[in-house]
């Protein structure tokens, strides 16, 4: 079965495809369109079987008493898993794996990821996700209430296979970098030391197969307290294709610019491809949440490939990283490990300064 594309061109060719939903829609003709998911409970909210291709997701929750809880959208975990897996192909938190972190949504806008009103609760994906035979979604809750959960998995169901070995995936990760003294200069702080391996780059994505890398979305919580300049950015990206040693065939200038930005941004822009969600305040501090996806140059790889960036330059800064890194491979994919648990899933508290038993107890070490 050859997956017909999705470009206003393509709008006039016939479809050998049926076109399916599973959703949360009341069976009694009611009006509780929606699942009920309790802390701790993990519910497979769809089970498709034939071969075909997920085109479309639309999500949205709320605890069951209507009160917004905090972070929620980091406390519900989000999997898929293709054609009989055990070890998902999908794994992160819910509002992660729609495009931005720190447990918080806001409208926002690319071609495959959307947060749209009210307040960026209403969650989207155009990601085509193919299947040979079976796809599973599971949703678990770590919320402190009940949770009532919206959905529609839209999908094209097929007669025959889908022309693609390639499956969709996606892993959420997070790390608290460390880096260099603060107390040293800041001029060394900020641009000393040369990276001459990558090895010490916050990895995005590391896998072994055959595929293609579409992108990803990073989160950074500016940890450093100062009056001085204190940019959070300039490490460069280095992609390293099929185990090529340093430096990488793709080999960036900066953080900023691996984002499609300039001269430290902290504007808030969307467009299909890149964007910032949250800038950050005044000299860079807080939160900040950008997205790259590789939508018309996705970059391939025929054994591996390990996405990377380096935290300040030369890996300098200790800052608060999480990411979502999407892609298409054969399978089968490098096991995918337990989610950290909620309470290290949590965002740390806006206040500043930190020090690092402050850091400690936040991650419960």
């Amino acid at each position: 079965m050859t997956f017909i594309g999705t470009s206003m061109r393509d709008l006039y060719r016939e479809r050998n495809a049926k076109r399916k939903r599973a959703s949360s829609y009341d069976i009694t003709g009611g009006n509780r369109d929606y699942f009920e998911i309790y802390p701790d409970e993990k519910v497979d909210i769809c089970e498709l079987a034939g071969s075909g291709c997920i085109t479309h997701i639309w999500m949205t929750m709320a605890p069951l008493n209507d009160d917004i809880e905090a972070y929620l959208h980091r406390k519900i975990v989000i999997r898929m898993y293709w054609d009989g897996e055990t070890n998902p192909s999908v794994q992160a938190p819910i509002g992660d794996f729609f495009g931005m972190g720190h447990g918080i949504t806001k409208n926002y806008w690319s071609a495959p990821l959307q947060m749209s009103p009210e307040d960026g609760r209403s969650l989207n994906c155009f990601f085509p996700m193919p299947f040979a035979n079976s796809a599973k979604i599971e949703i678990e809750s770590n919320a402190e209430a009940p949770i009532k959960f919206y959905f529609y998995i839209d999908y094209e169901q097929y007669k025959e296979e889908i022309d693609s070995e390639l499956r969709f995936h996606a892993i959420w990760r997070r790390e608290l970098t460390q880096g260099i003294d603060e107390n040293t200069s800041n001029a060394l702080y900020s641009f000393g030391g040369k990276n001459t391996t990558g090895d010490q780059n916050y990895i995005l994505l590391d896998t072994v197969g055959k595929g293609h890398y579409v992108g990803c979305n990073l989160n950074i919580h500016n940890l450093r307290f100062t009056q001085e300049w204190n940019w959070y950015g300039e490490g460069d990206d280095m992609i390293f294709i099929d185990g090529e040693p340093w430096p990488p065939s793709l080999h960036g200038t900066g953080m900023e610019d691996y984002f499609n930005t300039a001269w430290c941004p902290q504007q808030e822009q969307n467009t299909p491809y890149h964007g910032i969600i949250l800038g950050g305040g005044p000299n860079w501090s807080g939160k900040i949440s950008a997205y790259r996806y590789h939508i018309q140059d996705p970059i391939m790889f025929d054994q591996s490939i390990k996405v990377t960036i380096e935290h300040g330059h030369n890996n300098n800064r200790s800052d608060d990283y999480s990411s979502t890194a999407y892609w298409y491979q054969t399978e089968p994919h490098r096991s995918v490990e337990p989610i950290l648990p909620v309470k290290q899933r949590l965002p740390l508290p806006d206040i500043l300064p930190f020090n690092q038993e402050d850091l400690k107890k936040c991650f419960d070490y």
